[in-house]
């Protein structure tokens, strides 16, 4: 035998063979001579080729995918109906014409076979299978014709109909938005389906969002055995909780947040040393002593991964009683915390440190603005005299290890985010850019120190735990990106072959004071790699980091709360026995996944449901000009950024003259005009159309500053 299991063997003499071979040769690789392991053999067979690990060919041999002309993906399907397969490893996606879609639907995982190049740049192929169908529940509008209720799906990429007989409705009516979920198949895009959950009438207030939570399956309801399991807990710190904790209940700990923040994480605290160096406190909520390990806080937790932002609200992690409550860092009462103490001396260098548990009270709930009040303006609100000079130290220590950063390679891409301000019944009715001042940066730059001090500490005892990783971008891309400046007239200078942060630091500098630098700056953002979690260390490239973690909120993501766990058990319980590091070696990893799936689905939910916003906000501003930029150039059209970051296209097919794309300089030609429209031109448009529905918003030019 080869490996711990038939399937590994299967697989093992499949990677050996330089051939297809059958069924009996691989039997008898194995030595299966017994009747009753043939039976187990077979299905183990059969099981790889539906999972598609293995090929099973025209003449009857297998053969694995990998070696094979076969990938697997996951389908993006495009409204128009055609898509595109993204494998993993492979440079360019795979388009599948709608004719070629086999039944397969938005976000399936499938087998695809190549069959051909349309052009130079695409792939053509064909999906020979659907390996996975990732999405088991839909969201749609019923109305009912007789005793049959139509969905009409929210997500016009699935290409399905579904059909709700009256009884599997939980009696919804016309214009209720609900959950489906597919029952009998009638035909090869048509399902009877069963409603499991009526969500609300799509007129009702805050329905449009709710929709798109649960699209994304965060739910804002928590299971009856979690509400249980809160109910029973003590939400005031007991003295048997304090035992073995450092007591830092009578310094100036205090927190700093948004106006409207109610999950506080993290709290802080300074000191000037005598010998002129700063020790800096970041204390940290100890979410992990209440959800403990497997109970069904703990696994709800998990299958959410991370608490979400919305325009009007937040879908916790963890129920409000733990998140707003006894977890939260609030003024004027006893929590129990992780704490990291740090020494820094003049140049930002760490010196020393210390991670133990505590009990800390925080003096105050500070918000950004007013700190910012003192830090910038020098003008001192009402409450916080006592703190100027504490704060003004924070400050000065900040910078120092910004500059700390800056020199070891931080990448700041500078960009903005939208702050989408929303009246009672959830109506846009503004949308402005929101702010970063020393206040925000303060806080991030002391938890980035906190995060690194952690992450160092565990990866050099050797111990199994998670990361936060960001890796080296590939060189292609950069490539990409300078050959597009380039187009642009500009001469930007990179060793593509430079694995440093520097390299893309010096990019940024060498395209600053450029009118383009916001679109710019963003376009090579996206050249990055994406940010994720892992059982390995793999350094933060973003941050010019060789070590990094999430440890300082854990009320809102999970690894945070993993590593809290993490840590009372390497360092406070001193559980370093075999079986405890083999636990987490195997934990971990399913950890790291789920929560940078989460993660990514929490991110995609909060776009969506800043699009829908941006598009209703529009909605009511058709006819209005506004002055933007061009942020991006299409065969069908291109898209231009306002001042306030909402985004709108202009269709190819609206344009007064022809136009065509010219895709090596990313621009649009005007066959009689001659303008050339490109990203990074600054142009007036009107709105023409909004649509909340369809998250899309339409403009045309007036004026073309260029052109002038």
């Amino acid at each position: 035998m080869y490996g711990d299991t038939m399937k590994d063997d299967i697989l093992n003499i499949l990677k050996n063979s330089d051939k297809a071979i059958d069924v009996y040769e691989i039997q008898n690789a194995l030595g299966i001579k017994d009747a009753s392991k043939t039976g187990e053999f077979l299905k183990e067979l059969h099981d790889l080729e539906d999972e598609a690990v293995i090929y099973h060919t025209k003449k009857d041999k297998y053969m694995l995918i990998e070696d094979s002309h076969l990938k697997v993906g996951v389908l993006r399907v495009n409204k128009k109906g055609f898509g595109f397969v993204e494998v993993d490893n492979l440079e360019e996606d795979v388009y599948i014409d709608a004719l070629n879609m086999n039944g397969a639907i938005h976000d399936d995982v499938v087998l695809v076979e190549i069959t051909s190049k349309v052009n130079i740049d695409r792939l053509e192929g064909r999906i020979l299978k659907i390996i996975k169908r990732q999405v088991d529940q839909y969201i749609g509008e019923i109305n009912f014709k007789g005793n049959t209720g139509y969905i009409e799906l929210d997500d016009k990429k699935v290409n399905l109909e579904i059909e709700i007989d009256k009884e599997n409705s939980l009696n919804a009516v016309d214009g209720h938005k609900v959950i489906v979920e597919l029952d009998k198949k009638l035909g090869n895009n048509k399902f009877k389906g069963i409603v499991t959950k009526i969500i609300g009438h799509k007129h009702d207030p805050g329905v449009d969002i709710l929709s798109i939570i649960y699209k994304y399956k965060f739910d804002i309801e928590f299971p009856v055995d979690v509400q249980e399991e809160v109910s029973e807990m003590n939400m005031e710190v007991l003295p048997e909780e304090k035992e073995g904790r450092k007591d830092l209940t009578n310094e100036m700990i205090f927190t700093i947040d948004g106006d409207d923040t109610r999950d506080i994480d993290d709290a802080i605290s300074i000191e000037k040393l005598k010998n002129g160096h700063y020790k800096l406190g970041v204390h940290i909520a100890d979410v992990s002593h209440y959800v403990k390990e497997d109970s069904p806080l703990d696994k709800e937790a998990y299958n959410r991964g991370t608490s979400v932002y919305l325009v009007d609200r937040v879908i916790p992690m963890l129920p409000h009683e733990l998140s707003n409550g006894i977890c939260s860092l609030n003024p004027e009462v006893e929590r129990l915390a992780v704490s990291c103490v740090m020494e820094f001396d003049g140049t930002g260098k760490q010196l020393d440190y210390e991670i133990f548990p505590s009990v800390i009270k925080s003096r105050k709930q500070m918000t950004y603005k007013k700190v910012n009040e003192i830090l910038e303006e020098n003008k001192v609100p009402e409450g916080y005299e006592e703190y100027v000079d504490t704060l003004k130290l924070m400050n000065e220590l900040a910078h120092i290890l910004r500059k700390m950063k800056e020199k070891r390679g931080y990448i700041d891409f500078g960009v903005n985010e939208a702050k989408i301000l929303v009246d009672e019944e959830c109506k846009p009715t503004e949308i402005t850019l929101r702010y970063q001042g020393e206040g925000e940066k303060l806080i991030e730059d002391f938890m980035v120190a906190a995060n690194e001090c952690v992450a160092s500490h565990i990866y050099f005892m050797s111990l199994p735990f998670i990361y936060r990783v960001h890796e080296v971008p590939k060189p292609e891309k950069i490539k990409d990106f300078l050959t597009f400046v380039s187009s642009l007239g500009y001469n930007v200078k990179a060793d593509v072959t430079d694995t440093k942060p520097t390299m893309i630091q010096d990019m940024l500098k060498q395209l600053e004071g450029k009118e383009e630098y916001k679109i710019l700056s963003t376009l090579l953002l996206r050249c990055m790699q994406k940010a994720v979690y892992r059982a390995e260390n793999l350094g933060h490239y973003a941050l010019g980091s060789q070590c990094y973690t999430h440890f300082t909120s854990p009320i809102r993501r999970y690894p945070d709360t993993t590593v809290h766990r993490l840590l009372h058990t390497y360092l406070f319980d001193h559980k370093i026995d075999n079986n405890t590091i083999k636990k987490w070696e195997s934990k971990l990893i399913s950890i790291a996944d789920q929560s940078s799936e989460r993660e990514r689905a929490s991110v995609n939910c909060e776009r969506e449901v800043d699009d829908m916003k941006m598009a209703e906000y529009m909605e009511s501003h058709i006819g209005e000009e506004f002055d933007g930029m061009i942020s991006s150039v299409t065969n069908f059209g291109m898209f231009v950024e306002l001042d306030n970051l909402i985004e709108g296209l202009v269709p190819i097919k609206d344009m007064k003259d022809y136009f065509h794309f010219d895709e090596e300089h990313m621009c649009l030609v005007g066959e009689k005009s001659h303008k050339k429209y490109t990203i990074g031109d600054k142009v007036r448009v009107r709105v023409v159309r909004a649509s909340k529905e369809d998250k899309t918003i339409d403009f045309e030019i007036v004026k073309d500053y260029k052109y002038e």
